[in-house]
Order: C-alpha cells, then structure tokens, then sequence
C-alpha cells in the first residue's frame, strides 16, 4: 500500500461534471488499494471573480479580510468532490487549511508554509477515509487566514506529501507533463520522462508555466517525487526528481522563453566602490525583482550597466533608475521593453562543453543578435529582440535535436 498525494487545479475542476471524473480518478486509486489525499484548488475562474468582487468594493481591501475573501473558492471545490465520493460508496472528509492545520507566517497573500499538521490526515487514512483538502490557503499563529499566492495549492499539496512522507505527490493539470518546449511553438515538442528538481526549478523561472515555483523548491528541500500528469487522460507524465545518471547524458532537456521581459541601460555611471548599491537597493526597496545584470569594463572612470526587470514594472522601475542617476551623476537612463529571454537548460551541461558557443552560433546563423548573455552550471540564457523568440526557440530546439521525431 502506497500513500499517494493528488492536486487537482482549476482547469481540473472548472464544472461538476469534470469533478465527477476527478472523483473516478481519486476512487481508481484509492481501489489500488492507495491511501489517498486530494487537494484541490478553487474551480476555474473562481479566484478571479473574487478579485473583482474585492477591487468592486473598495480600492485597498484589508490584506486580512482579502485572503478570507479569496480562500473561499477552495472551500466550495473540496465539499463538491468530498460529496460526490460519498454518492459513489467512499468515505471522503473535507479540511479547510485551519482544520489540519497548515500553519503559515503572517504575511498575507504571500503567506510560506511552516508547518504541517498530521494528526487529523492519519487518523482518517487509518480508518480508510479520502481526505481532501483545500490548496493554497493555511492559518498564521494569531488564527488568521493565510493564502500562498498564485499557484498555491502546487506548494500545499507537496507540503502535505512532504509533512506525510507520502510515496508521490501527483499533480494533475490540464497538460500531461512537461515538455522540451512549449508545443505551441514547436508542434513535435517532446514530453520529457523524468527531470532534475533543478533543472525543472531553472525552467519554472524561465518561463514554463507547468509547476509553481516554491512547490519544486518545497519538492527538492524535502526529497519528493512529484508526477505531473494531464487529468484528461491516463498518459504517463513527468517525473521530478533527484538528479540521476541518466540525467547527465542528456545535454540539453529543454528551451524556454520569456517575453515578459524589460531592458534599462544606465549610462558613463561614475565607477567607484558602492555604486551598485546605490542603483538596485531602491529598485530592491520597491519590490521590483531585477534578473540579468551586464557591467560594461570601466574606462576613464565611468561605465555602463544594464539589467532587465519585468515588462510590467519597467515604468516604476524608470522613474526610481532615472532619479537615482541624477543622484549619482550618471550619463542617462535608456529602456527598451522589446525585449526576450531565451534559454537553455540541462544538467549535462555541467560535464560538458561547447554547448554555449552552439547556441550562440545557431541563433547567429538566423541573423538573432545577442544582447545579454547569463549562464548558471545548468542553463544559459540570451536576451534578444522579441519579434525573434518564436525563430529562436524553433532552431535551438532542432539544433539541440529535442523533437519528438529526432
């Protein structure tokens, strides 16, 4: 007997009708003779009507009374699914996130997991029960409701699995596993078998929209094996995993890119020790995140720097970089929000050489220049023009021979 975590998001759960057939699947399992655990997120669209209702009512919602508001959503998901197991002959209880508990810190709408009750959970898988709980929401230690942020119930349902040591955690969306690139851009993607937590923690923030962040994160801290798999179909998915020696032989597992990306070049910046802090501490100060950096060699005093932020922060972002460069004494600011990010990710490239200068020379060859370039043991990444993503992920995909017909 196995103790197998499901999630089950939005896209999953979107009608009764699909709850239904996420109640045969959960059932299918449980019959396997599994112990099982469901979480589930809000049904399709739910979360944003909330958001509506919030900003109809008022222009700066307590962040307390917004995540009671918003967590509601999941509340409505576990009591239909818990419901329908029952008609089917199964015992099923529903939790709230304050009922297991899932103890949270404070800060609202972003709220990290800290602790995972599981006293409750064993107790109703010893005497054969389905439990489901709501995803993305938990309790702080005043009693207050938390929520994880987008994407939070990927992070509860490994959390869950982590706190239960489970066998896997299963997370079923509405793709069936994660693929080299996205398939709408290269038709003969392939769908990868097994993949790295760090390769798939590269990937997550590069751009695939698969996995949430903090969940792989949350996934690789604790050691557990996360299966991505299509609730529409029983295909066999992806595994995430630790990295093995199979791993290593592939070069390059997949391509990804980012089109919500923003350039801001600060020019003849007055070379000298601390001027760095004096650019990004009020860019840090104002949550704006700040990804590559680019420091030109300095000549008679002075250089340039440039760095990308998020296309829909650039604005803030030059307003705080313009002001800053008057304080400073620096040349000018530029921007240019035309901008993307592509890259390219596998831990074989640790134990391997020249898979750079390929990528370089293939995007060459399509007259793609390069305007940054930022590499990690396991990725590299360009920032180009962005009317050349689609161009620049179609050929790096065939010249690292990743289609499912190469």
């Amino acid at each position: 007997m196995a103790l197998v975590v499901q999630k089950y998001g939005g896209t999953s759960v979107g009608t009764t009708d699909k709850i239904r057939n996420v109640a045969q699947r959960v059932a299918r399992t449980y019959d396997e003779g599994n112990d099982v655990v469901v979480i589930v997120s809000a049904m399709s669209g739910e979360t944003n009507k909330l958001v509506a209702l919030a900003d109809d009512i008022c222009e700066f919602p307590s962040e307390r009374e917004y995540d009671v508001l918003v967590s509601t959503g999941e509340q409505v998901t576990i009591a239909l699914l818990s419901m329908c197991l029952q008609s089917m002959g199964y015992k099923a209880k529903s939790y709230l996130g304050h009922q297991i508990p899932i103890l949270t810190d404070n800060a609202s709408s972003r709220a990290r997991i800290k602790e995972i009750g599981e006293d409750n959970i064993r107790e109703d898988l010893k005497s054969g029960t389905i439990v489901v709980v709501a995803g993305f929401q938990g309790i702080d230690d005043q009693g207050n409701i938390t929520t994880l942020g987008r994407g939070g119930s990927d992070t509860s349902a490994v959390a869950v699995a982590a706190g239960l040591t489970a066998d896997v955690c299963e997370i079923y969306t509405d793709v069936d596993g994660v693929y080299t690139t996205d398939p709408r851009i290269v038709p003969n993607a392939s769908k990868i078998e097994k993949i790295s937590y760090e390769e798939m923690l590269e990937m997550a923030s590069l751009g695939a929209k698969v996995l949430q962040i903090r969940s792989v994160e949350f996934a690789k801290k604790y050691d557990v094996v996360i299966h991505v798999r299509s609730s529409f179909n029983d295909n066999p998915g992806t595994l995430v995993m630790k990295e093995d020696s199979e791993m290593e032989t592939v070069l390059v597992s997949g391509v990804t890119c980012n089109k919500d990306e923003a350039k801001i070049s600060v020019l003849r910046i007055p070379d000298h020790p601390g001027i760095a802090a004096d650019i990004f501490s009020p860019l840090s100060e104002a949550s704006i995140t700040v990804d590559m950096i680019i420091q030109n060699v300095s000549t008679e005093g002075f250089t340039d720097l440039t760095f990308t932020v998020p296309r829909g922060d650039v604005k803030k972002a030059l307003k705080i970089v313009e002001a800053t460069a008057q304080e400073i004494g620096a040349g000018g600011v530029t921007s240019d929000d035309k901008v993307a990010k592509i890259s390219i990710i596998g831990v074989g490239m640790r134990s391997h050489s020249g898979i750079a200068s390929k990528m370089f020379s293939t995007l060459s060859s399509e007259g793609v220049n390069i305007q940054m370039i930022s590499t990690s043991e396991i990725k590299v990444s360009c920032v180009i023009e962005d009317k050349y993503t689609e161009l620049a992920v179609r050929v790096l995909h065939d010249a690292f021979e990743l289609g499912s017909d190469q």
